[in-house]
């Protein structure tokens, strides 16, 4: 099952090595935060053995895109979760992030459709209608 996961990468943990019965081992956790503007998630990758190492061209504040597996794992009866990458690719340009608009373009707000009852003001009847001849208003 690949999943995939775009944002920022907010921190790269210190590299942890070791040795096992199939030789030397090594992996570097980092931490992605989602693009999302209204609830951006923080989340805690693992890359093991050359995908550690590929971690290192990239900076704090780039934008990438992981590719990543879910395993678990039990442990004395507990159970381990890991987000287990291995793709990371940066992401070119600031085209993925909504929160920003192109270079030279502007946006304006987008408008919800208004209703009847929006349209006109409370405590007025909704067939009354504010053309300016009609409007008897002193000032």
């Amino acid at each position: 099952m690949a999943l995939e996961l775009t944002g920022k990468l907010i921190k790269v943990l210190p590299e942890v090595t070791g040795q096992g019965k199939n030789g030397a081992w090594n992996k570097q956790e980092f931490v992605i935060e989602t693009n999302d503007p209204q609830f951006p998630k923080k989340v805690c990758m693992t890359a093991w053995g050359d995908k550690a190492n590929d971690l290192k061209q990239f900076a704090q504040g780039d934008t990438l895109k992981a590719t990543f597996s879910l395993e678990s794992r039990e442990y004395n009866e507990r159970w381990y979760t890991e987000a287990r990458a291995y793709r990371i690719e940066l992401v070119e340009g600031d085209a993925i992030r909504p929160d920003s608009a192109p270079v030279g373009r502007t946006e304006q707000p987008r408008q919800q459709p208004r209703t009847a009852s929006q349209s006109q003001p409370a405590g007025v009847p909704f067939n009354t209608s504010f053309d300016d001849e009609s409007n008897d208003l002193p000032f």
